[in-house]
This record gives structure tokens, C-alpha cells and sequence, in this order.
């Protein structure tokens, strides 16, 4: 009788490990996810995903320990670990979830930043501070992540030697966000947000 995969060596040397190391980046991979909807207050996705990865993680670990002495999937285990890990945040990035804040400091004229960004309906709260050089405009806006790359591209545009920081933002009460209400392919988590008020 013909042995699966050609001989049990071939099996547990070859087919085993990539077995293994396709499962833990899946498991990861969803773990990864699970975090960051937690984080963002997407409370109703992140139970059915770590359902799914507890049920991938005991398949990858439960041959594992059927095989302790090949080397192999202990290789595979791990570099599907840190595969998981990466691709998580690559997807994680991709969907872009959740709002952030962009602070921007300018010593310079914040009248055309504040006019572009206000004419693309972004809210803009602006206040007078004082630098280490003089008198300086502090500007605050929230936008969707999925924005971030195009607000920073206008702050270059106009005033290319602001300084400005981003922070992530788990729940707003009101203000003005552009696209709140879109229907993206991912805008749809929003409505799953238990922190957003």
C-alpha cells in the first residue's frame, strides 16, 4: 500500500512543517487582528476571531507535541509565529481602522493649511502656543486612518517644515469627520464600536 505523500519521511519532514507553519500564521495572523480590534473598540469581531484562532492554534500545537523529536516543526512552528506576526500588521495596515489625531506645529502662517483642510471638510481646532524660537500655531484635527496619508501630504504642501505628530484615537463624542458615514469596503466596523459614543 502506497504511503501517503510518497514515504512518512517525506510526510513528517516536509508536508508536517508546512502544515505547521500555514496554521500558526493563520492563528497569528488572527491573534495579530484580534489585538488591534480590541484596542480600536471593535468588541463584537474580536470573539469570533480568537474562536477561530484558539481552534488553529490547538491544531498546530497538538502535532507538535505529537512529533517532539522533529526538528522541523519546531522550525515551522516558529517562523510561522513570526510570518503571522508580520502579515497581521501589513493587513492591519491595509484596512487602515479607526481615527487618529494629527497635532501640527507651525512657526509659520497657518491660514492656508487651515483653509485647504477646511475646504476638504476636515475639522480644525487651532490655538496660539509658544516655541522655543517664538510663537508658534497649534493644530489639532481628527481624521480616519485610511486619511492620514493625504492630511500629511497637504501639512507638506503647506507649511513643509511644521512639525507634526499622530496619535490613535479610540472614541469620539462629536466633531467633524470626513467620510464618517462612507460606505468603504471596511467603514462598516465603525458601526460595530461599543466605545464610540
Amino acid at each position: 500500500m502506497l504511503e501517503p505523500f510518497g514515504s512518512p519521511e517525506i510526510f513528517a519532514y516536509i508536508v508536517l512543517p508546512i502544515l505547521i507553519f500555514l496554521a500558526r500564521i493563520c492563528d497569528v495572523t488572527l491573534g495579530t487582528i484580534r489585538v488591534i480590534f480590541i484596542s480600536k473598540g471593535i468588541r463584537y469581531l474580536a470573539p469570533i476571531i480568537g474562536f477561530f484562532e484558539v481552534i488553529i492554534w490547538l491544531l498546530a500545537i497538538g502535532q507538535v507535541m505529537n512529533n517532539l523529536t522533529n526538528i522541523a516543526s519546531y522550525l515551522a512552528y516558529g517562523a510561522g509565529f513570526a510570518a503571522g506576526t508580520y502579515i497581521g500588521m501589513v493587513i492591519e495596515e491595509k484596512i487602515s481602522i479607526g481615527l487618529v489625531i494629527v497635532r501640527i506645529i507651525t512657526p509659520d502662517d497657518p491660514a492656508p493649511l487651515l483653509s485647504c483642510l477646511r475646504s476638504r471638510d476636515y475639522g480644525v481646532t487651532s490655538v496660539d502656543g509658544t516655541g522655543k524660537v517664538g510663537p508658534v500655531k497649534v493644530i489639532f484635527t481628527i481624521v480616519r486612518r485610511q486619511d492620514l496619508s493625504r492630511v500629511i501630504a497637504i501639512i507638506k504642501q503647506f507649511n513643509p517644515k511644521a512639525f507634526y505628530s499622530v496619535e490613535e484615537v479610540k472614541s469620539v463624542a462629536a466633531g467633524v469627520i470626513p467620510g464618517q458615514y462612507s460606505h468603504g469596503v471596511f467603514s462598516w466596523l465603525d458601526s460595530l464600536r461599543f466605545s464610540r459614543k
